[in-house]
């Protein structure tokens, strides 16, 4: 693997651009292909983990985000991006009816079953309507049981 390592709290730091150093293989999906583009990268990224938030280095909401996932059940992947390696997120959704014009943070930005959640503000809206724990369960992140008591139904 090139330019990763596990840093606090299950958070995993990974560089998009690859050293000029030649590419070495590895099993591990947080590897780096010196071949691949940073967009690749986090598509692949998106494409093989159920949850995934792409996030700045100290960010608060990220945390909050994580926080929230946890008290659910659901422990994500967490890749902090540099400033430069931001603008190789895919956009986010588009705001809603009367924030049209209000700018948008690419970072953090939530994935659950390669679709972009967006950030903080649409994790909590997503949860607060109900449809956050029948998402996760879809896409294989939590399971019934957790759910049902993530719902207080049991």
């Amino acid at each position: 693997m090139q330019r990763l390592r596990r840093c606090y709290n299950e958070l995993v730091r990974l560089d998009l651009n690859p050293p000029p150093t030649t590419p070495t293989s590895s099993s591990s999906s947080l590897s780096i292909d010196a071949v691949e583009s940073p967009e690749t990268r986090i598509q692949r990224l998106i494409s093989e983990h159920p949850v995934i938030i792409f996030s700045r280095s100290s960010c608060c909401m990220c945390h909050v985000m994580k926080k929230l996932l946890a008290n659910i059940g659901v422990h994500p992947t967490v890749i902090e991006l540099d400033d430069h390696e931001i603008s190789a997120l895919p956009p986010s959704p588009p705001p809603s009816d009367h924030d049209s014009e209000a700018p948008r943070s690419l970072a953090p930005a939530l994935f659950i079953g390669g679709t972009c959640v967006g950030g903080l503000e649409s994790l909590v809206a997503l949860h607060l309507s109900g449809h956050l724990v029948p998402k996760l369960v879809e896409v294989g992140a939590l399971w019934m049981l957790h759910a049902c008591l993530a719902a207080k139904c049991i």
